[in-house]
């Protein structure tokens, strides 16, 4: 992982096999003994190899009592159908279903037939209407399955995060800002707490922190991370008093939940109010794995918080913004990256200052949101300052967003693509990406299927985990960004 937060899971893996009683329990116990030793990461080795109902509950008491929160059940041979899915209906956490490949044994005595048993294994999860995550190709030598655990062990983090995620609102979404509404029943299904306030709320507490003993440490720490020059240093007490705010609220009202993200109203009456922009200390608390939702944006934060824990890394939420002006991708793009992208492949993302400064260029500086002050102020910029703003790093990114829809149903979509090493020439949190057929997918998916305009971003390539992670919490539709080989549904095929 690549950041440390006490605000997502420590998955602690166990690996339980099982065995048909017409096998020999040889098969299944020596095979997963050759999975751990080719594991590369800590997993418990339950010493139990389940036959029957009884083996099934001793082995979960083991895997609990060494803390595991998600396990391996591998079928070393045949598998016994009903234990091996009572382990899933019976554990409090995720499950994946592994088989072992032959070839390490003769095909008389040696032969475990797990080929055949994890279709029954699947038919009885079915049946019994259980979740287990199963690879894309489950069946494999210990080297095979070693790789799948890896590959389950973010998937894992995100169902873990999300069953003790805690989602605080402030304040109502703004108005025109409708696309930042969504049914929350959503959350509910996903098993997400959410606890909505009022703006009122947050400064009668932001208030009640002032003067603050932690306030001048929290300064320092904000110059430490900016440098000088790249500040404003009379706004520093400000924000650092704002920063000790969330935090505090978010440790007095996690309640049951382990887990805390937030979606605030950050305009228009917030910089007036509250004396600044909030969007700096929201990259900060970002940046240690607490996600703050822009415009009470409660999907972008929960969105933010599942790229936290399938990268492991800090995310941003951005607008899908503004399209390439021409002369840019000329000047710029085309030199840099020949006929690469095409025009209608990039865009600029953009945020007024939100994005972690770690994913920022070394232009990134604490200024002041143009627009708001347009709006709000005359003369020099006061309380609109609090913005991060700068281009941001070049990059792997994966774009994407989970969303309840108008109906109550909940969908997504994953693109992943790039942050160009090309200088936007404009203001705010921003950077130029380019995603492969975005154009396409703009119009067919996130038109088409009424997505509102922020998308949170990951900095890497994680499509493979958050595609596997929504398809575990059942979500059917998850759109992506299709090749010209494979049209959508709702492209014009005379076009």
């Amino acid at each position: 992982m690549k950041i440390k937060s006490t605000n997502i899971p420590e998955v602690k893996l166990g690996i339980i096999a099982v065995s048909r009683d017409c096998f020999p329990i040889e098969l299944s116990t020596q095979r997963r003994e050759n999975i751990v030793k080719e594991y590369k990461g800590e997993i418990f080795d339950c010493q139990t190899t389940v036959e029957n109902d009884a083996d099934m509950l001793k082995a979960l008491d083991e895997v609990r009592a060494a803390g595991c929160n998600a396990l391996v059940v591998f079928l070393g041979n045949f598998g016994p159908e009903t234990p091996e899915t009572l382990i899933a209906e019976k554990f409090d956490g995720p499950c994946m279903f592994v088989a072992a490949a032959e070839g390490d044994g003769d095909m008389i005595n040696g032969r475990g037939d797990a080929y055949c048993g994890m279709l029954n294994c699947s038919y009885n999860l079915g049946m019994r209407h259980l979740k287990g995550y199963i690879p894309k190709y489950p069946v494999g030598t210990a080297t095979d399955i070693a790789a799948m655990i890896a590959d389950f062990v973010p998937v894992a983090r995100v169902i873990l995060g999300l069953k003790g995620l805690k989602i605080i609102t402030f304040g109502p979404r703004p108005q025109d800002f409708f696309a930042c509404n969504a049914p929350i029943k959503g959350l509910y299904e996903l098993g997400v707490e959410v606890e909505e306030n009022s703006e009122l709320d947050l400064l009668v507490s932001y208030r009640q922190h002032k003067d603050d003993k932690r306030i001048p440490a929290v300064c320092e720490d904000m110059r430490k991370e900016m440098g000088e020059g790249k500040y404003y240093e009379t706004l520093l007490p400000r924000m650092a008093q704002f920063e000790l705010t969330l935090l505090d609220w978010a440790e007095a009202h996690k309640g049951s939940r382990k887990y805390v993200a937030f979606a605030d109203k950050c305009w228009p009456a917030f910089p007036s109010q509250f004396g600044f922009e909030p969007c700096y200390v929201n990259s900060r608390l970002c940046s240690r794995g607490i996600p703050v939702g822009c415009e009470v944006d409660i999907y972008g934060a929960l969105s933010e918080y599942i790229g936290i824990c399938a990268s492991g890394d800090t995310v941003t939420l951005l607008d899908i913004n503004n399209s390439t002006p021409r002369y840019i991708y000329d000047e710029d793009i085309v030199p840099k990256y020949g006929k690469k992208f095409d025009i209608t492949d990039t865009f600029m993302g953009f945020h007024c200052g939100n994005t972690p400064s770690c994913k920022m260029c070394a232009n990134r500086a604490i200024k002041y949101q143009l627009i708001q002050h347009r709006l709000l102020e005359t003369g020099d910029p006061d309380f609109t300052r609090g913005t991060l703003e700068g281009d941001m790093a070049p990059s792997k990114i994966t774009f994407y967003r989970l969303q309840c829809d108008s109906e109550g149903q909940l969908r997504s979509y994953i693109a992943e693509g790039d942050i160009l090493d090309v200088p936007t020439r404009s203001f705010g949190g921003i950077g130029l990406f380019a995603i492969p057929e975005m154009g396409r997918f703009y119009r067919h998916v996130l038109l088409e299927k009424h997505y509102p305009h922020h998308g949170a971003v990951a900095f890497d390539h994680v499509g493979k985990t958050l595609f596997e992670a929504f398809r575990y919490l059942g979500v059917k539709d998850i759109a992506y960004n299709q090749p010209k080989s494979l049209p959508y549904p709702t492209e014009n095929p005379f076009a």
